[in-house]
């Protein structure tokens, strides 16, 4: 029997116009109302929702491929802050409060609902189904980070009521299981040192490349844009940021990390696809796929992608 091939499309962020014509450069057409392709099918990275300006049209997009089994999906870390923003703990406060921040970076998500509540309800509830990382036959799909030991501490990828309950709670395991494997691994920087990230918030952590063995300093393991970069400190770093991915696993497929840039592996056998479609100050931006048909070394060549419309 042949092995099933798939294409990996990274974050869409309400782009669907761009995420239309990246399904058509794929070969997939419109059956129906439900987007197909006769022998592949696709794995979406998250991050559906949020920044763009065609949040419902993405929904009703992804949501029938997934349905109708042409298509499977991770959450990414904006769908779980939408699910939490939803949803109270015993003491009647919402997971994820509704301060000015948290309700800014929903507001395109809100605005596509307002008038239909109980739509954005039942999407709600979707986001709920999908799993936290794919481990498949060839290869492994996670929004973030693939740590193994977490993984393994979760059990089965799915977001329960008790799992999205205790991660909401800092100090937790789950918190650390949640953050890690949806928005990916991070470290304090050294004397309460901070920069902004790409929205203006101050951070004191960093994301970190990961599986970057030959990263020696604050700078080098450093999983952020360029312009931050004069703000990370060269001090040398412990290998406390390490997750040992192995050349020889499988190939994992990444989201989240806002590329910039050329489009290329981070390892021969790890990719990041999101390459911030969603930026409009980006001239360079692309919604970015990967044809995968069982190679467990990642190809440059089988990257494809669209310009930011």
């Amino acid at each position: 029997m042949k092995k099933q091939s798939y294409d990996l499309i990274g974050d869409i962020h309400g782009q669907a116009p761009e995420l239309v014509s990246l399904l058509e450069k794929l070969s997939y057409s419109n059956v129906d109302g439900v987007w197909q392709h006769a022998e592949r099918k696709v794995i979406f990275l998250g991050d559906f929702v949020d920044r763009g300006y065609h949040q419902r049209e993405v929904i009703d997009i992804v949501r029938p491929m997934i349905e109708r089994g042409h298509a499977l999906s991770v959450m990414g870390n904006h769908e779980y802050n939408a699910i939490a923003y939803y949803t109270k703990n015993d003491k009647g406060d919402y997971l994820r409060s509704h301060n000015d921040k948290h309700t800014k970076q929903h507001q395109k998500f809100l605005s596509a609902y307002e008038s239909d509540l109980a739509e954005k309800e039942e999407v709600i509830k979707w986001f709920k189904t999908l799993p936290l990382w794919l481990d498949l036959e060839g290869l492994r799909v996670v929004h973030a980070c693939w740590d193994f030991s977490l993984i393994s501490k979760i059990g089965k990828p799915v977001l329960t009521d008790d799992l999205l309950q205790q991660s909401a709670i800092k100090d937790t395991w789950q918190y650390d299981a949640i953050e890690t494997l949806l928005k990916g691994k991070e470290i304090p920087l050294p004397n309460g040192q901070s920069f902004l990230d790409k929205d203006g918030n101050p951070r004191k952590h960093i994301r970190t490349r990961w599986w970057d063995r030959q990263a020696k300093t604050y700078k080098q393991v450093f999983f952020g844009p360029d312009d931050a970069l004069t703000h990370i400190p060269d001090d040398p770093i412990s290998g406390d940021h390490l997750i040992d991915y192995a050349k020889d696993d499988k190939p994992v497929f990444l989201g989240h990390y806002w590329m910039k840039g050329d489009i290329q592996p981070l390892a021969e056998n790890i990719a990041c696809l999101d390459f911030s479609v969603a930026d409009a100050k980006d001239p360079n931006a692309r919604l970015v796929a990967y044809r995968w048909d069982g190679e467990q070394k990642i190809d440059q060549g089988k990257f494809v992608f669209v310009d930011r419309k």
